[in-house]
């Protein structure tokens, strides 16, 4: 990796599903709880492709578009439904503390960009995310949920950064559009096929990295 481009970085903004977390259980459990209680079948692989990727209601909106009668009560079955109970579900990496705490040791300040709404506070609390990031930017913290770039523009003017002294870690096409509309190098971690300045498979990379920049 030819790591001299990123000369200069100060900055990390992780997107959550995905990379901090592999959440994909959690949120399958979730959403097809909710479906079954709405009275709809189990949602297929490419609804669910959709729904790890975008907003609490984004999904909803989607899963119930064949079923529009059933949307009130979806719904209305989440404000009775705890996301706690499917964190179990949800898998931290166990290197990712060494990793996080290392970064910040070495003065990289850290950012969490997410489509997650309500949970994230939930998440936050659970897994003591604020011992690393100092900032979190939810749906819940912007008009416009990505791929718009309102949010992490959002987190830039909290630091007082300069796109170019942020790298943005994401694993998704809608990481890699809020990065190319930021004008933010991109990671991307686990996933080959998107178009990314550098691409990793494991957070000791990103620590690497981190320490030929740091």
């Amino acid at each position: 990796m030819k790591y001299g481009v990123l000369k200069g970085i100060k900055f990390f903004i992780f997107d959550c599903d995905g990379v901090l977390f592999d959440s994909k259980r959690a949120n399958l459990e979730y959403y097809n709880r909710i479906c079954t209680a709405a009275g709809r079948p189990p949602i297929s692989q490419n609804e669910f492709f959709y729904v790890h990727m975008h907003t609490a209601e984004e999904s909803l909106r989607y899963l119930f578009r064949d079923y529009p009668e059933l949307l009130p009560y979806a719904f209305d079955i989440t404000k009775h439904i705890s996301y706690g109970q499917f964190m179990r579900y949800m898998k931290f990496d166990p290197v990712l503390p060494m990793v996080l705490g290392e970064l910040k040791r070495i003065g990289i300040r850290m950012a969490i960009s997410t489509n997650r709404s309500n949970t994230m506070p939930l998440i936050m609390k659970i897994f003591r995310l604020d011992k690393w990031f100092d900032y979190t930017c939810s749906a819940l913290d912007v008009e416009n949920p990505k791929p718009h770039p309102e949010g992490v523009r959002k987190i830039l003017r909290y630091f007082g950064a300069h796109p170019r002294e942020c790298i943005y870690i994401g694993d998704s096409l809608i990481d890699q559009r809020v990065a190319e509309r930021t004008f933010i190098p991109f990671v991307a971690y686990r996933n080959k096929a998107l178009h990314a300045m550098f691409h990793v498979k494991h957070f000791l990379e990103l620590l690497r990295l981190a320490r030929s920049i740091a």
